[in-house]
């Protein structure tokens, strides 16, 4: 895994998630309830304050919680709930460790087809079906992992010339459009809401 990503926005941040299978994997954790760009942004932040070129899964897993959490709550936050994140991190870490040795790219290596490698993915802590699928979209559309069967794995997410998730964020252009894309499901959701709202009356 070496390519350019270009989530972050930011240079040593995108260089970082496009070499460290860990880093894009915590990247994605972090990806809810803030902008994309300072959730992919978060794996860099915390490798610099680790004092570190790359996230260790061993060592994160071992490190003593409450210092974790103060490490990534410091200002700038790594997120708008560090404290839950860092456990979650964690968390993360520690199965990494326990089931695949540490190495975040045993996740997808090796892997038979796209739904093995989405199970795997739901397996892991903080992944829910749709944060696996976007990651599995990721996998395919720009790290070059595409087991067999791996956009039908990915649902909408793994469609060609889309702009639904990070998965299709390639530069600013593509970033502008996803965002137009979530603004258009959450305007529609909300209006959904309001209308089944109404017909209960």
């Amino acid at each position: 895994m070496d390519v350019t990503l270009h989530l972050a926005q930011d240079p040593a941040a995108d260089e970082l998630l496009g070499r460290s299978p860990l880093a894009a994997l915590v990247g994605m954790l972090l990806d809810q309830q803030v902008p994309m760009e300072w959730a992919f942004k978060g794996p860099r932040t915390i490798a610099d304050r680790l004092g570190a070129e790359d996230l260790d899964a061993h060592e994160i897993a071992a490190r003593d919680p409450e210092e974790f959490a103060a490490l990534l709550s410091e200002k700038p936050a790594v997120h708008r709930y560090p404290g839950s994140m860092a456990k979650r991190i964690q968390q993360l870490c520690q199965y990494l460790v326990e089931h695949y040795d540490g190495d975040a790219s045993g996740v997808w290596e090796g892997v038979g087809t796209g739904a093995d490698l989405l199970k795997r993915l739901e397996e892991l802590p903080g992944f829910g079906k749709q944060k696996a699928q976007i990651f599995l979209a990721l996998l395919g559309k720009q790290l070059g992992v595409t087991p067999k069967g791996w956009r039908e794995a990915a649902g909408a997410y793994g469609e060609p010339k889309s702009f639904r998730s990070v998965a299709d964020i390639t530069g600013p252009e593509s970033l502008t459009k996803v965002r137009a894309h979530k603004q258009e499901m959450k305007a529609a959701a909300k209006a959904d809401k309001a209308a089944k709202a109404a017909g209960g009356k």
